[in-house]
């Protein structure tokens, strides 16, 4: 690498609209170590460093903590390509979530000056919670032709909103008490955060398809992979896809073991 290819710290804080100490941090958590050293020891960052810097500052303007940056850039599955895609799709969605909010927005501000009640179907429009149904079409291009897959289209194909509700508050709750378990410390390979692992691969193997704790495992690390699922667990709490996706791992040990 020639020096000519090499930026300095102050030169890529620049360019990216940080700060100094911002890249010094990111260097002492291992989120962001830059390619080279200068004969007196400073900080030199390559083409590459710069383009990591781009997706951790992107993930960051999508909510994500530097615990699941981390995790997401260093998993083995990451693809640059597919990751930027991810991260596109996201920030288009942020796009028509804020939007919807605002049209939510002004039609409050409409009912108020006229004195009237809003359309109670109106009311919430943009609030709504993360629905993983959106991506069924991309879900059936990765795993149609499984046989997981055309089990879990069967099942599903029978059930009415009585069932998805009851789907959805059951799977709520068992991610609300894995949010607990991370908040007070507890392990995630403890007995109470593989216990609550197992009672979601229960869940899918219930409501979907046979789920294995293999098969779990696999369907587990999209949690962290894919910055979608990852942005549904951090609205929950900070580092808890990583923490369930462990659990879940955690429980397939036990159950083999």
């Amino acid at each position: 690498m020639g020096t000519r290819q090499l930026h300095t710290v102050g030169e890529v804080a620049s360019l990216a609209g940080v700060t100094v100490r911002t890249l010094h941090h990111y260097d002492r958590i291992g989120l962001l170590v830059p390619s080279g050293r200068s004969e007196s020891g400073y900080r030199l960052y390559a083409y590459a460093d710069l383009e990591r810097l781009r997706e951790i500052r992107l993930l960051r303007e999508l909510g994500f903590g530097l615990d699941a940056i981390g995790r997401l850039l260093d998993v083995a599955a990451y693809d640059r390509r597919s990751a930027l895609v991810a991260q596109r799709d996201l920030l288009v969605e942020r796009l028509e979530r804020t939007q919807r909010i605002i049209r939510g927005v002004d039609r409050a501000l409409k009912a108020t000056a006229e004195g009237k009640e809003m359309d109670e179907t109106e009311m919430f429009e943009g609030l709504e919670e993360f629905d993983h149904t959106r991506y069924e079409a991309e879900v059936e291009q990765r795993w149609g032709d499984s046989e997981a897959y055309k089990e879990s289209k069967r099942r599903t194909s029978g059930y009415g909103k009585a069932d998805w509700t009851r789907i959805k508050k059951e799977g709520d709750a068992v991610f609300a008490r894995l949010a607990e378990l991370l908040a007070r410390g507890a392990r995630a390979d403890g007995r109470e955060a593989m216990d609550l692992a197992e009672e979601h691969r229960r869940h899918i193997d219930r409501w979907f398809y046979p789920c294995s704790p293999g098969l779990h495992r696999q369907v587990a690390a999209l949690y962290t992979a894919d910055p979608r699922f990852e942005a549904y667990f951090e609205k929950h709490g900070s580092g808890l896809a990583g923490y369930v996706q462990e659990a879940i791992r955690a429980n397939e040990v036990r159950s083999t073991s």
